[in-house]
């Protein structure tokens, strides 16, 4: 936790500044005084919160890269392999999954006959 907090101060600030250098450079190319009039003698909301956007993009990028942890479980992993891929294909998944539960001794060879019966034939 402590290193994560290092990072985000050392980012907020070395990094986060430059948001408001590229800001004003953007308004002397366009030869804009402010980026807006909502707050008088102070530009618009935008110069205020030009160093906050590259903090937001910045913290939601670390976030999602070092922090969140994503669970999957085997059964979505391989649905979402599975939905890729034709009837056929599938059947041969389903073929060769039990195979090898069968080799494991997982499952008896009855299931295999069975499945040898109820699937259709394969096309050559």
């Amino acid at each position: 936790m402590q290193f994560h907090i290092l990072v985000f101060a050392t980012f907020a600030s070395l990094i986060a500044p430059f948001g408001g250098f590229f800001a004003s450079g953007l308004k002397r190319t366009f030869k804009v005084k402010d980026f807006g009039v909502s707050i008088p003698g102070h530009g618009g909301i935008t110069d205020r919160m030009d160093c906050q956007f590259i903090m937001g993009f910045f913290a939601f990028m670390y976030y999602q890269s070092f922090i969140a942890e994503y669970k999957a479980s085997v059964g979505s992993v391989i649905e979402m392999a599975i939905q890729g891929l034709s009837a056929e294909e599938q059947i041969e998944v389903v073929r060769g999954l039990t195979k090898y539960l069968v080799g494991q001794g997982q499952i008896g060879e009855g299931v295999l006959e069975y499945l040898a019966d109820a699937l259709p034939q394969r096309r050559r």
